[in-house]
Formats: C-alpha cells, sequence, structure tokens
C-alpha cells in the first residue's frame, strides 16, 4: 500500500478580474459615458421638444431649455429609460437636474438597474433614490457595478413630472461568454447550425438563429471550456413566425455531459418570449462548465436566435488530495506515477475539468501491509 500525495491545480484566466499569485487583482475598467449613442424613452413627451433624447445629447443641460432637456407630461408615475443596447457594469450614474424652475420635481425619484422590460423597466433593481438635487447641480450615484441594458428614472406617485436634463451612466460592458464557446445541438435543421445562436447575429432569419429538426427532447448545449459561476442566461426568441415554440424551454448549468448536458441543474424555465424579443434569466452564480437549453416533449423544435452567457470566473483553484493505493505494484517507480496521474487526469476530463495541471507534492512511500496467516499443523488430531 502506498500513501500519496497530489496537487491539483486548476489554470484558468478572470474575465473581468485577474488574480496574480493571489494577491494582485488588477480591475479592468472601461471608461466613457455608455449614455452616448444609446436610445431613450420616456412614458410620455411634454409639448414641445422635451424629448426623451434631449436627456443623452452631451449638452448636459448648460442652457437647461426646452431646447436641452427632457420631460415627461404631468401624470402618474411617469418614467425615463435608456437602453444601452448590451449588459454593462454599471459603476455610477450621474443626473443633472433643471436651472430655471421646478427643482423639486426630481424629488423621490429612483434609479433602476437590469435587463427586464416588465412594467417598461422600473420593475429592475433600485441603484439609488434621488432625495433631491439643487437646481442646475449633477449629482452622481453610486451602482457598485450593477449589471443591466436598462437605466430607469422614475418617479412614483400621482400628478408628478420627470424632467433631465442630463443623465451620464458610467462602467464597462459585461463580457458574454457564451461568443468564446462551441455550441452544438441534437439535430440540425437546414443550415441552422448550433454555431449561429452565438454570432451575436441581429438578422433573426434562417441566417442568424439555429434550429433542431422535431424530434423528442430537442437540446441546444454550449461548451464555456471552463467552469464559471453564472449569473444571467439571455435568450433571444426568433422573429419571423412560431414564437411559442420556445415555450417550457428548460436552462440548465451544471458539469456533467451524462445525456449530452440536460441531467444537470435548472437555473430556470422559459415560459415564453415574445417574437423577435429577450429574456433574462438569474441564475444566481450556478457553476458550470456546460449551458443547455432543451425542451422536454414528443416532436418539439428548439430555435435559438442568440444566446447570452454572463458570469465570473474561472477561479484559480488549488487543491490537494490525499490517496491510498492497493497495488502490487512499485509506485516509488516514476513511470508507475506517471501513469497515475494519468488515470487520474482522464477521469477529472470525464466529469468537465479539463484545464488541470497534476502533479506529485509528495513521492509515493512504499508501505508493507503485515498479513496474519493461521498456520496449521497438518497430521492427525488426537
Amino acid at each position: 500500500m502506498a500513501e500519496i500525495s497530489i496537487e491539483i491545480l486548476f489554470i484558468h484566466t478572470l474575465v473581468q478580474i485577474v488574480h496574480i499569485d493571489g494577491s494582485l487583482q488588477v480591475f479592468i475598467n472601461l471608461s466613457g459615458n455608455r449614455a452616448v449613442g444609446a436610445a431613450a424613452s420616456q412614458s410620455s413627451t411634454s409639448s414641445g421638444s422635451w424629448s426623451a433624447e434631449k436627456a443623452i445629447d452631451s449638452n448636459r443641460g448648460l442652457q437647461q431649455l426646452s431646447t436641452s432637456c427632457s420631460s415627461t407630461l404631468n401624470e402618474t408615475n411617469p418614467w425615463w429609460r435608456l437602453d444601452l443596447r448590451d449588459v454593462y457594469r454599471v459603476r455610477e450614474v450621474v443626473v443633472t437636474n433643471r436651472k430655471h424652475c421646478c427643482a423639486e420635481q426630481i424629488n423621490g425619484a429612483e434609479i433602476h438597474i437590469g435587463n427586464s422590460l416588465e412594467n417598461n423597466g422600473t420593475n429592475n433593481p433600485i441603484c439609488a433614490v434621488i432625495p433631491a438635487i439643487p437646481a442646475g447641480e449633477s449629482y452622481n450615484y453610486t451602482c457598485n457595478e450593477m449589471e443591466g441594458r436598462y437605466v430607469n428614472v422614475y418617479i412614483p406617485g400621482d400628478q408628478k413630472v420627470l424632467s433631465l436634463c442630463e443623465v451620464g451612466v458610467y462602467g464597462y460592458l459585461a463580457e458574454n461568454l457564451a461568443v468564446d464557446g462551441s455550441a452544438t445541438q441534437s439535430s440540425t435543421s437546414g443550415d441552422w447550425f448550433a454555431e449561429k445562436a452565438v454570432d451575436r447575429g441581429l438578422q433573426q432569419l434562417y441566417t442568424g438563429c439555429s434550429s433542431t429538426l422535431y424530434e423528442t427532447n430537442p437540446w441546444w448545449r454550449l461548451d464555456l471550456h471552463h467552469i464559471y459561476r453564472i449569473s444571467k442566461v439571455v435568450v433571444t426568441n426568433r422573429k419571423d413566425c412560431c414564437a411559442e415554440q420556445i415555450n417550457s424551454a428548460e436552462i440548465r448549468i451544471g458539469n456533467s455531459l451524462e445525456n449530452n448536458g440536460t441531467n444537470n441543474p435548472i437555473c430556470a424555465v422559459i415560459p415564453d418570449i415574445p417574437a423577435g424579443k429577450s429574456s433574462s434569466y438569474s441564475c444566481n452564480g450556478m457553476e458550470g462548465r456546460y449551458v443547455n437549453l432543451i425542451i422536454p416533449g414528443n416532436m418539439k423544435l428548439l430555435t435559438l436566435c442568440e444566446m447570452k452567457v454572463f458570469g465570473e470566473g474561472p477561479d484559480l483553484k488549488r487543491s490537494f488530495v490525499k490517496m491510498q493505493f492497493n497495488s502490487s505494484n512499485d509506485l516509488t517507480n516514476p513511470s508507475m506515477r506517471e501513469n497515475i496521474l494519468k488515470q487520474l487526469g482522464s477521469a477529472l476530463a470525464d466529469r468537465g475539468y479539463t484545464d488541470v495541471t497534476l502533479r506529485w507534492s509528495q513521492a509515493p512511500k512504499k508501505v508493507i501491509q503485515k498479513v496474519n496467516t493461521d498456520k496449521r499443523r497438518c497430521g492427525k488430531e488426537n
């Protein structure tokens, strides 16, 4: 019997944060006002030219007349929304109030950030509540890298007017892990290849979507190549027809390829997605290398026009494993030790751990186990 100690080193790089030797962190921040070039809308528009776009024209409200600010009508729960066109990690939102009158109208406004358009985006998590901003002033609100495509400013209550002379949004693009992954699916209809769902395609016709054939339990799978902690999955449905075909699809995340990965834990079940629209599903840091979509049932077809996956990792992980072997082979022999590492590496690869370095942290020591034998004399008993 030989007792050994093996060091397992998981070697990866981080997406947004790089750990070096476990002590140094390098944060990758992309500066710039993300509101520039985004799309703005609001619940209503006051007469004149108080359009939603006036709050992102980079004017910052220097004149702050109808030519440079946005404003809704007097209404219940007015809102203003910015579509960043992609998912960002928002560090800060800067709001500039109007100058010549009505500064108190901003009081109580809520800043919401997220990926949902439910209730026009006002159901997304709150970054901050604005108690007040002096006339003509700009205040900064820290959002601690909240993730979202939409930034809403919303005033709850009756008979409210929402005016904004400038909104700045600062942060960096949340990395879509799917772009560097490998896609496959249970079958392929024509040229609706699995890869079409991770090509960042916007056309959403047969040239930009993936699709299986009609079959039992069709599935689509993304191999991220490393194990990540998945925060969110965004699915875009087809636009031309058949939007209901995505209904009841299951999003599964894990490290197993058993049953083509469809046995992994469920992140979410998709009730429906409107034609051509994208819906976001929170996975709360589920760990996994594989992201599967499966539609259970007979005569089902799975079509995806875009799949985005957001998360963190992979981390640098180091594990030490002590093992005991009952073997007639001499594990003090270097070639025999190398063979053991190969077998262990193969077993880990079957479970999704491919980027692994195995090495002996301590040479095996041969242990001689004494075996007790029952010595009996041969011969006649008296």
